[in-house]
């Protein structure tokens, strides 16, 4: 059939009749601007080939294309359709998402859109892109006229939170948590991280934007907790800062997508005297994912040189090698598993490091916006302290970010 789409026709080919039965299907049926500048409005139709009813997502990834540069957005329901609307075995369901174009987009622009869900045969729909809102250095700095205080209170706070222009900037990094499993010295685990973009807007990393946004600070807290000893003490603290540069995830074919960072990271206890650990390492790791049916799998080889005064554990590289593997595989709103290796090949030592995660709102009816988290290891230096010790640990808590 044919389609026309935003200032340019397009050639939409159909699924087959054997296609169309096997799975539920998302297609896109038409776009069109937004009535707010810089935002593109999506029909998105479900096509229901599989035994059971099917229901329309709150939100969809897509891979943008503009001149021929890919780039990630996320389609986000703007309505169309009640949430509750489903398609019957056999039936179909429409609804309305929006996206929001990066700056300076010029009207015209040759542009595409596909849908990131793992249907190797996904069609491209191709369309003019209207012009986007251009962001102008003199309209940052501007003065405005003083805001309202009614318009400062948006924020759950005990005051209004104004002057934090910049926290946008700071997102996630590695998993957050807390973890429990007695019998040992170190029956408690607590993680804490998080990242942030040193230049440029908030997300604006990757094809399109200026190389130095991808420049980032991070920092990961590992707190071993000894709830069975006297007053309860924490027996080792991981402090980890690092400066790394990020590459993100982009789609380099309909079932690839690769990033990937290199880094200098710090290591240290922050204790004194024989407990005193302290290392820095370069690192450099890749990133592939891919779709395995509902699953997504993600494999980021790493490959790190220690660097500097290693006094205080001068044979670390004995125990943890200069190698490591990273493995994830599970749903966005599901089960997950991942893992992260060591390996030395010469001395054959290393560590294995495994984290199970699943929405607790999945199993009950509950508010909390929490993960059900398990937590194991095997193998050596699951802290700096013990770098040259063998211990095993499984624990299990909860987590706010996996």
């Amino acid at each position: 059939m044919k389609l026309f789409a935003y200032g340019a026709p397009l050639i939409l080919i159909a699924a087959s009749p054997a296609q169309a039965e096997a799975a539920p299907r998302l297609i896109i049926s038409a776009i069109t601007p937004a009535k707010e500048t810089g935002r593109m409005q999506v029909e998105v139709t479900l096509l229901n080939g599989g035994p059971d009813s099917a229901s329309l997502p709150d939100e969809i990834p897509a891979t943008l294309t503009l001149n021929g540069q890919p780039m990630p957005v996320t389609l986000e329901r703007g309505g169309g359709v009640p949430s509750a609307a489903a398609a019957a075995q056999g039936g179909f369901v429409q609804g309305l998402y929006q996206f929001a174009l990066p700056a300076g987009v010029t009207a015209g622009e040759e542009a595409s859109l596909v849908l990131d869900t793992g249907d190797a045969g996904a069609p491209r729909y191709a369309f003019a892109a209207p012009a986007s809102q251009p962001v102008r250095m003199a309209e940052k700095e501007a003065v405005r006229e003083p805001m309202p205080i009614e318009a400062t209170l948006d924020a759950p706070s005990a005051k209004p939170d104004l002057g934090n222009a910049y926290l946008g900037n700071l997102s996630s990094y590695q998993p957050i948590y807390a973890v429990y499993g007695p019998g040992t010295n170190s029956d408690g685990r607590l993680q804490i991280s998080f990242k942030y973009q040193l230049f440029g807007d908030a997300g604006e990393v990757g094809p399109g934007a200026p190389f130095i946004n991808g420049l980032h600070f991070g920092f990961t807290q590992k707190l071993f907790w000894d709830l069975g000893g006297h007053s309860s003490p924490f027996r080792n603290i991981d402090f980890m800062p690092e400066i790394f540069y990020l590459a993100p995830a982009v789609p380099v074919s309909e079932k690839l997508a690769l990033g990937g960072q290199i880094g200098l990271r710090h290591e240290s206890n922050g204790r004194d005297g024989d407990a005193s650990r302290s290392l820095n390492n370069v690192y450099v790791q890749t990133m592939a994912t891919m779709p395995i049916g509902d699953y997504k799998l993600t494999i980021g080889p790493r490959l790190w040189f220690f660097v500097g005064d290693k006094e205080d554990n001068s044979d670390i590289a004995h125990y943890r090698g200069n190698t490591g593997l990273f493995a994830e595989i599970g749903k966005d709103d599901g089960f997950r598993l991942t893992t992260a290796t060591r390996l030395n090949f010469g001395s054959g030592k290393g560590s294995f490091d495994a984290e199970v995660s699943y929405p607790l709102d999945r199993i009950i009816s509950t508010p909390l916006n929490l993960y059900l988290f398990g937590q194991g290891f095997v193998g050596y230096g699951e802290n700096l302290l013990d770098y040259n010790r063998r211990t095993t640990r499984i624990r299990f808590g909860i987590g706010i970010v996996r």
